[in-house]
């Protein structure tokens, strides 16, 4: 188990050089910095690989998490914005661990607050979990979806479809009918369709490489859960409808397949599927698969 203290989660300065990597065996992956700062544009919750194992698209950057006790609202995400980061939700983190996968531990007073997110093998699919201790709370998320190439930058435009599609335990949204649609299945969340532009994210690593670093991110929905009627919430989502109470046993099969010696695992992260044979990443965040030169 790697482990990192409050020490350097509560340090931007450092922990925005601390990065997570997730892949899913088909040239997709999810990834960001240990505090869910996003400093890449190649940063993202689920980069789909729609042509497996290329064809990367950005689809669901991050999710903005608050944490609701009274009347009270903590904000955990953390966005740096020109001349400012905002939320500054770095400062409730008390640890991350990769664990087998990525876990993050929030704590306010006597509430705590686990987070996990993993891929499932083959598909092209994010779940994230979350278990809550503490006093009467609701967790709000809203999702902020890109929507491009990984290569690309997304900006607020009038061409984006902010409809959503609602069903039991799943919503549906497509803001470009050239792209895929991204499900994301809850279980007993209050739903809120209301859809707005988040403006001027900025990603450090790409500003230093001297390259466009600003991006507007979309909010789709937002969605509220009942911390003491399900302390224990998860979203999944992905290009395909899954049912959220499918997290657990996803969660075992993933823990199952993965190899335990951790030099193992991270060279199993590099092996994925090109049509019926196996090929290897030549590296993440950008690279494809290739032969290099002797």
């Amino acid at each position: 188990m790697r482990r990192v203290d409050r020490s350097i989660c509560q340090n931007l300065a450092l922990a925005a050089h601390r990065e997570w990597l997730e892949t899913n065996g088909i040239g997709g992956y999810a990834s960001s910095t240990i505090t869910g700062l996003n400093t890449r544009r190649y940063h993202g919750l689920l980069v789909a690989a729609t042509k497996p194992p290329v064809g990367r698209l950005v689809l669901l950057s991050k999710l903005e998490e608050t944490l609701v006790i009274g009347d009270r609202r903590y904000e955990l995400s953390c966005n740096r914005y020109p001349g400012a980061i905002h939320p500054q939700g770095h400062f409730f983190l008390m640890e991350f661990r990769q664990d087998p996968f990525p876990i993050f531990v929030y704590q306010i007073d006597d509430a705590e607050l686990e987070k996990s997110v993993f891929l499932v093998h083959g598909e092209n699919t994010a779940v994230i979990q979350y278990t809550y201790r503490g006093p009467t709370a609701t967790l709000e998320i809203r999702p902020l979806v890109a929507f491009r190439d990984y290569h690309a930058l997304t900006h607020r435009n009038s061409a984006l479809n902010p409809a959503v599609i609602l069903a039991p335990g799943l919503v549906e949204c497509r803001p470009y009918p050239d792209l895929p649609t991204l499900a994301l299945a809850h279980a007993d969340a209050i739903v809120d369709t209301v859809g707005d532009w988040f403006l001027n994210f900025e990603y450090s690593a790409e500003q230093q490489r001297g390259l466009d670093f600003r991006e507007d991110l979309w909010k789709p929905f937002e969605l509220t859960f009942d911390l003491a009627a399900n302390p224990h919430p998860a979203v999944i989502a992905s290009t395909e409808p899954h049912d959220a109470s499918a997290a657990p046993r996803l969660r075992a099969a993933e823990i199952a397949r993965r190899p335990v010696d951790p030099l193992a695992h991270a060279a199993d992260q590099f092996l994925v599927a090109r049509g019926d044979a196996t090929t290897v990443i030549a590296g993440y965040h950008w690279f494809a698969d290739w032969g290099r030169d002797p």
